[in-house]
């Protein structure tokens, strides 16, 4: 976006992180059942690294098409003419089928098998990145990125579910983890910086074409572990098709991003805002009701009773808040009031790839390693809400390396809590319930990120820009310690969770 596209912002994708069968035969947090623990002395299964290398690839491409788009929505605007407010449902479409459909992903992931659910989703995703960019007019994309949102859902889950597949050794799982969070983490970094050098050099429709080789790519990789990939075992195969559950989720994670969404451009009282909201209430309870009377239910409610479980998704809630809201309330900063251009703006974000990538794969898994991932957590969480305040010293005036020493904190804190709460979350499920607690913790991120850059939204649109973005960054960094502050007394520590 340029000084002359200015537009009022409203709700943005998240990537995002992140990131459902059966009853539930040991308490969450305990040690996995003999089907783990009888491969526990070696590192990985056979073909793990190859296993690894396409769910990482995968989910690099989920979580940089979640922020690649930000940068392009002017270009889209001028090349389909639907109107800029309208060209952003490209983003919120991705978001909106993201959110309501991961949890029911990963439950999917947990009964068909974590291979089998990837490459369905993969070959989902390429076909849609496909149809969005041969899209001929605004309505066909927004349909076209509501399928790339769907099928990212599925993607993201199982991805993770086969990490843990293949890694049952906790150390060499930990190193594994800390790449396949790596990638989403970076991805999400590069996407606006991908997003506007593709846009300035060729056209936005090259965003999505590009998916098509590096599909096919990750696809190849799949098909490779056929014989080393473990399928679909334990309480979730085989268990009959929970569509309460898939309709309540759906119906209540839909209504709640939605809300999310629509209110930060409407206003959060207005009718259809407070509909949407009414009708995931009403999900809610009827997914709690439907899933406490099933036999073998999608999402096993013990799982929340799981404290690893649920103070990881508050984390994941509160990073990707901060992550997202950030990246979202600069990227028009940087345009509206600094009146950079959008290639400018995009390189201003590649620094905090770096910082991601290099935290993430050298530093973070070493970390939960001799400390636990309890303490990671409330240290990056701590040190996010001090990246958050440090933003308050961004001025239009400022030279671009002083922008870039001042995003440098958040990308280096923020990278400390999501391989920890990861780590932490697959550490205490069965290796077939990877699915399910993934879909778990990336749908608390997922609507951490869609509230954060709506609330932002609304707050940057009342006519002071510099005064709502600072509100937005206070709000975030008194979440960020409240959360911290939860983690540290509540979470099992280093011990507990061994």
């Amino acid at each position: 976006m340029t000084a002359t596209t200015a537009f009022r912002p409203r709700a943005t994708s998240p990537a995002a992180t992140a990131p459902a069968a059966g009853s539930v035969s040991v308490p969450v947090g305990t040690a996995a059942p003999a089907a783990d623990t009888s491969t526990a002395a070696a590192a990985s299964v056979p073909g793990a690294k190859r296993v690894l290398a396409a769910s990482v690839f995968g989910f690099f491409l989920v979580g940089l098409d979640a922020m690649v788009v930000n940068v392009a929505l002017p270009a889209i605007n001028r090349s389909l003419a639907g109107g800029l407010s309208g060209a952003q449902w490209v983003i919120d479409g991705y978001t909106l089928a993201f959110a309501a459909l991961m949890l029911s992903a990963g439950a999917l992931a947990d009964r068909i098998g974590a291979k089998a659910a990837y490459g369905l989703g993969l070959i989902g995703f390429t076909l849609a990145s496909a149809a969005c960019g041969l899209a001929p007019s605004l309505g066909l994309l927004i349909v076209a990125r509501l399928a790339q949102g769907a099928a990212a859902s599925v993607m993201l889950p199982a991805s993770l579910a086969l990490v843990r597949q293949a890694f049952p050794d906790p150390v060499a799982r930990n190193k594994a983890i800390a790449i396949w969070t790596a990638a989403g983490s970076a991805a999400a970094a590069a996407g606006p910086v991908a997003g506007g050098l593709i846009t300035a050099a060729v056209d936005w429709r090259w965003i999505f074409f590009l998916n098509l080789p590096a599909g096919a790519l990750a696809l190849a990789l799949l098909a490779g572990t056929a014989k080393t990939a473990r399928t679909a075992t334990g309480a979730g195969a085989g268990a009959r098709f929970d569509l309460a559950g898939l309709l309540s989720s759906v119906a209540a994670l839909a209504g709640l991003t939605y809300g999310f969404i629509e209110g930060g451009s409407k206003g959060f009282g207005t009718a259809p805002v407070l509909a949407a909201f009414g009708a995931a209430a009403v999900g809610a309870v009827v997914f709690a009701v439907a899933e406490s009377r099933q036999a073998r239910p999608m999402v096993p409610l013990a799982l929340f009773r799981s404290r690893a479980m649920s103070l990881s998704a508050a984390a994941g809630f509160a990073v990707n808040a901060a992550f997202y809201g950030v990246i979202f309330v600069l990227s028009l900063y940087f345009q509206q009031v600094g009146h950079k251009s959008a290639t400018v703006t995009g390189l201003l974000f590649a620094p905090i790839t770096a910082v991601v990538t290099l935290v993430n794969l050298t530093v973070a898994a070493r970390m939960v390693a001799r400390i636990g991932a309890r303490l990671s957590m409330t240290i990056g969480l701590v040190g996010t809400a001090g990246a958050m305040l440090v933003l308050l010293a961004v001025r239009p005036d400022l030279p671009a390396w002083a922008l870039v020493l001042l995003l440098v904190p958040v990308a280096f804190a923020g990278s400390f809590v999501v391989p920890a709460l990861t780590i932490m979350v697959m550490g205490s499920v069965p290796a077939d319930r990877a699915g399910t607690a993934a879909g778990i913790v990336n749908t608390s991120r997922q609507v951490g990120g869609a509230l954060s850059v709506a609330v932002i939204g609304a707050l940057v649109a009342g006519g002071d820009f510099t005064g709502g973005m600072h509100a937005g960054l206070i709000g975030m960094a008194a979440l960020l310690l409240v959360t911290a502050v939860t983690v540290q007394f509540l979470a099992p520590g280093k011990k507990q969770a061994a």
